[in-house]
Parts: structure tokens; C-alpha cells; sequence
């Protein structure tokens, strides 16, 4: 098995770990259109893989842990309230996901958060709100699960989400809540990721769920068609950097979910050394191909380039923001 395939990512967080027999790599990244002609296409690949792949529960502090394995990471907190969620992961996971939920404590499901509206992290949303959860989000995120998208770069129209797993509460800058005997804070980064990320702070705990802003070990997707943003998102990274402290627990969207402030400003810091280059290249009238055979990503390439988003797509995405 290659070595991208091993990745953890590959095999819990994005359920990709079935794509090595059924779809084919091109330099070491899964074209999202070749994976649509061999099986499929690479959305539904990853719904058939989170229908088997483990969930891994990750205890952070006091009443709050991450589940891991369905999609994105999901954090769960605790308590005589009933159980809050922060993102859904993927539907076909619910026998998994029920499970792991049990074993954290008999109360149902009373809340759930969507970080932004993307399936590997609001998929789920139906059947938790079916089981009892209300769910919370950003107003842009309702508007995406409450209509067709299409995403480009995935060759893939998501269809709306049954009404009940539409957000029925959304805010547009922030949102404080009081859950479990702990405050969490809602705020709404502008455009990153997708134009509706939030990050969830549960403060007396000192951790914060920032969502895909965040892939921990990995360059990510920016998702133009919902608003993303290069700049965006570096902006989105400066601010949780200079919220945290040295004692805080920052969980990622993607990857290793127990994470900090280092690992995230060395995150930022690839982000900023890829934009520049990147942008220098189009000023000096590189084409978009052109910029990608120069391998502006080449130092960065050993420690980031081994998930689903290769050096020449995650070049493609800054150079069409930039």
C-alpha cells in the first residue's frame, strides 16, 4: 500500500482508505474526474468507505471528547443537557457513530454545531436531528445545505438536505451559548475555507474546534464555489493563533485532532510561503500550468502533500485566488 494511503487521514479522517483498489492516482493525488469515471466519483467513494471505516474516540479535557472517523472530526460534550456535537461527519457512518456516542454516556443527542456546510462534516446532520439534536450554524451554511451546489473541483452536485437537517438556528457574526456548565463561543470567521466557517470555543476547557480552516499534516481544499478564499483563510489561522496560548487544544477539521498553537502557526506559515510564491509566479505572467510545473510547493511537499490534495491541485487553488 502506497505511502498516502497509510496517512492517517487517508484511513480514519476522510474514509478514503477503500480509493487504492478503486480509483486511480495521478502523482500521488486522486483526481477528483478520474475518480468520477473508475468508481463513481470520489464523494460517493468516500460515503461507501465511512458506511465500514472505525471510529476512534480521543478524550481531550473534562467532559469533551473527539470522535474520529466519519468524515471530519467530530467533538462531543458531555453532560445532564444531553450531548453537543460539533459537526455531523457522514451519514452512512450512524450504526458507528451511535456506537461511540453510547459509549461516551446514555444522554441522546440534544445539539449539534456545523463548522460549514460541506457532506464530511454535515451529512449526519438528518439523522442526529431525527434522533433530538437542534442544530446551529452559520446563515450562509443553511443557505448551502437548503439548495443544489455544485462543486467544481469535485465534479459534484450535492442535493439539499431533508428539511430536518437544514440548521433551524443560524447567526451571522457570533453566538455565545451555555451547554453542560460550559460557555461556548460561536464566531463566524468570514471567508476561508467556504464563506460560512465558524470556530467553537468551549472556553472554561480551553479548547476550540476550528473546522476545515485547519487540516492538521495536510494542504487543503478551498471551495471557491461557496466563497473560499486563500487570503481568507490565512486571515481565518491569524485569529485563532492569537486567541490560543501555549495550554490550548485547537481541533482540526482533518487530521490528528488533538492539536495546538504551534502546529497551526506552522500551518499558517506554509499557507503564506505557498501564497507568495505562487503569487509572484501569476504576476510574472506564469500561466496556471505553467505556475504548477515550477513546484512552488517543492520544500513543503514532504510534510503536507500526502492527503487527498496534492502539491499541483492545492497550486491550482491558491493561484485562482491570488
Amino acid at each position: 500500500m502506497s505511502r498516502n494511503l497509510q496517512h492517517p487521514l487517508t484511513r480514519r479522517g476522510f474514509c478514503l482508505c477503500c480509493l487504492g483498489t478503486s480509483a486511480a492516482f495521478i502523482g500521488g493525488w486522486l483526481s477528483p474526474r478520474s475518480a468520477y469515471a473508475e468508481a463513481r466519483g470520489l464523494v460517493t467513494v468516500i460515503k461507501d468507505s465511512a458506511a465500514s471505516s472505525p471510529i476512534v474516540t480521543h478524550k481531550l479535557r473534562g467532559n469533551l471528547s473527539v470522535l474520529e472517523g466519519s468524515g471530519g472530526n467530530v467533538a462531543v460534550l458531555t453532560g445532564s443537557e444531553g450531548k453537543v456535537l460539533v459537526d455531523a461527519g457522514i451519514g452512512v457512518s450512524k450504526p458507528q457513530m451511535s456506537k461511540a456516542l453510547a459509549q461516551l454516556g446514555a444522554e441522546p443527542v440534544t445539539h449539534l454545531i456545523n463548522t460549514h456546510w460541506h457532506f464530511d462534516h454535515a451529512d449526519g446532520n438528518s439523522w442526529l436531528s431525527a434522533a433530538g439534536a437542534k442544530i446551529t450554524a452559520h446563515i450562509n451554511t443553511r443557505k448551502y445545505l437548503s439548495e443544489v451546489r455544485r462543486v467544481e473541483d469535485w465534479d459534484y452536485n450535492f442535493l439539499p438536505l431533508p428539511e430536518g437537517g437544514v440548521p433551524s438556528d443560524v447567526f451571522e457574526d457570533a453566538l455565545a451559548l451555555k451547554l453542560n456548565g460550559i460557555s461556548l463561543g460561536l464566531k463566524h470567521y468570514g471567508p476561508a475555507h467556504t464563506d460560512g466557517d465558524i470556530s467553537v470555543t468551549f472556553a472554561e476547557l480551553d479548547i476550540v474546534h476550528v473546522g476545515d480552516i485547519f487540516w492538521n499534516g495536510s494542504y487543503p481544499f478551498i471551495d471557491y464555489s461557496t466563497g473560499g478564499s486563500i487570503d481568507g483563510t490565512i486571515a481565518a489561522c491569524e485569529t485563532s493563533i492569537a486567541a490560543a496560548t501555549d495550554k490550548t487544544v485547537i481541533v482540526p477539521g482533518h487530521g490528528p485532532p488533538v492539536s495546538n498553537r504551534v502546529e497551526l502557526g506552522d500551518y499558517r506559515d506554509m499557507l503564506v510561503a505557498v501564497r507568495e510564491k505562487v503569487a509572484t509566479l501569476k504576476r510574472q505572467g506564469r500561466t496556471r500550468d505553467e505556475t504548477v510545473a515550477a513546484k512552488p510547493t517543492a520544500s513543503f511537499d514532504a510534510r503536507w502533500g500526502n492527503f487527498v490534495i496534492d502539491a499541483g491541485f492545492f497550486t491550482r487553488l491558491v493561484y485562482e485566488g491570488v
